[in-house]
């Protein structure tokens, strides 16, 4: 059977295509000439699609989409709380998940959390490789019999951390933060240790004939994103980036779907720079994101400083936004972290899919304003990203109120009161310019 990207090589248009068409409502054949040409990816193993996957298109093109990263570890592994973030997380409105699970038995984390999850879902592959032997013990083998297994599971994208190469260590020495990706400094001291190069570039189309195989979706990591704003747009990131590059194009030449993973810390000023650079480098290939923030101030908040950065970067080039919670740098998220991740990067896309003037776009907050306008809180609340949250917020401050007494929501401003509120001073100048 032929990937996405081999099938509409070869003209067809495949009932993934037509699916994502639907959904954005754009002709089916655009979708196809777009994923031929690497510029739309669909990630959607075949294994998956064959059970409860909704095929989901990832370029940039269309909708700007958001992944949720949830996982278990050593320090805490709870496989009902893992389950409960990613509905939580796929309610909200997320578009992908991936389990980064380094704890507990990945095996069956991976087959619950897939059985449960109509999105793209994604691992990374290297952290399970490791879980039974040390990183120096890691061979050829070892990573192919993981990549296949999880392929075998139904997983969509992998992220790949064949970019980081022996000679672009010697770059990163003035860094601050050096290797902040867990893939990159696992990659890093394999290498030194053997002194030899990158594995998984070595076995590149190794890992391209199994992924060919289940149309797995390459997810190419950046191992040397900037871990803060000293580190960004530096030597090792854009060597890593233009090997990325070449890396592209071999996915491609074995009839694979790739998408390339972009930086993590970024000056607001230097992210237009990036996106534009990633997409001469890469070829136009989907850039996912892991924000960027754009300071490093903010532990705590850095769901906040990565949608200020992520709007830009979806409004420059990439296609993908990855959460972050307000506990990134702190701690692993708890179901209240992921919630407010999820909402932060759902804000960043849809105010980059307004600024890049997709049909409809505005149409959802032309409805909520209307209904704003109209003191019609049913609908204000019904259009709102949230709207457990903003109807508690709502009900919070109705009680003890004129408004609790009487029930007249569409009379009555839960802010200003009665008479000072302006909207509802609009609609009287309104109704009186009507009598005129």
């Amino acid at each position: 059977m032929s990937t996405q990207l081999e099938i509409a090589r070869s003209g067809q248009i495949s009932d993934a295509v037509k699916s994502v068409a639907a959904i954005e409502n754009l002709a089916p054949k655009f979708i196809r000439d777009e994923v031929a040409a690497g510029r739309i990816v669909i990630c959607a193993n075949k294994v998956h699609l064959a059970d409860n996957l909704v095929p989901a298109g990832i370029g940039r093109a269309l909708t700007v989409k958001i992944n949720a990263n949830i996982g278990a570890s050593d320090v805490r592994s709870s496989l009902d709380g893992e389950v409960e973030k990613m509905k939580m997380a796929i309610d909200l409105g997320a578009d992908a998940m991936m389990d980064l699970s380094t704890g507990g038995d990945l095996d069956e984390i991976r087959t619950r959390l897939l059985s449960h999850c109509n999105v793209p879902f994604g691992t990374v592959p290297l952290y399970e490789v490791i879980t039974d032997r040390s990183v120096e013990e890691i061979d050829r083998d070892s990573i192919l019999k993981v990549v296949e297994k999880q392929a075998k599971q139904g997983v969509d994208f992998f992220t790949i951390h064949a970019g980081i190469l022996r000679e672009h260590l010697d770059l990163i020495g003035s860094r601050v933060c050096g290797i902040v990706s867990r893939g990159g400094a696992l990659m890093a001291k394999w290498m030194i240790h053997h002194n030899k190069q990158n594995p998984m570039f070595d076995m590149f189309d190794d890992l391209c004939a199994i992924m060919r195989e289940y149309d797995v979706c390459f997810s190419l990591g950046d191992a040397l994103r900037p871990g803060c704003i000293a580190d960004a747009t530096d030597e090792g990131q854009i060597a890593e980036l233009r090997t990325l590059g070449e890396l592209t194009q071999r996915a491609w030449e074995n009839g694979c779907q790739v998408m390339v993973e972009g930086p993590g810390h970024v000056p607001y000023h230097e992210i237009q720079k990036n996106m534009e650079m990633q997409q001469e480098i890469c070829h136009g290939a989907p850039f996912y994101v892991l924000g960027p923030l754009v300071t490093d101030i903010a532990p705590g908040y850095d769901h906040i400083t990565s949608a200020i950065g992520g709007t830009a970067a979806a409004v420059y080039g990439a296609s993908f936004l990855c959460y972050v919670t307000p506990r990134e740098h702190l701690g692993l998220p708890d179901v209240e972290d992921v919630r407010q991740g999820v909402i932060a990067s759902k804000i960043a896309a849809h105010a980059a899919d307004i600024a890049k003037g997709l049909p409809g776009a505005a149409d959802r907050d032309l409805r909520l304003s209307t209904a704003r306008a109209n003191l019609n809180w049913n609908g204000h609340i019904s259009e709102s990203l949230d709207p457990n949250t903003a109807q508690r917020m709502h009900e919070e401050a109705c009680a003890g109120s004129e408004m609790a007494e009487t029930k007249d929501s569409a009379d009555y401003c839960t802010m200003c009161g009665r008479d000072w509120c302006s909207v509802r001073i609009n609609k009287e100048i309104r109704d009186a310019c009507g009598k005129q």
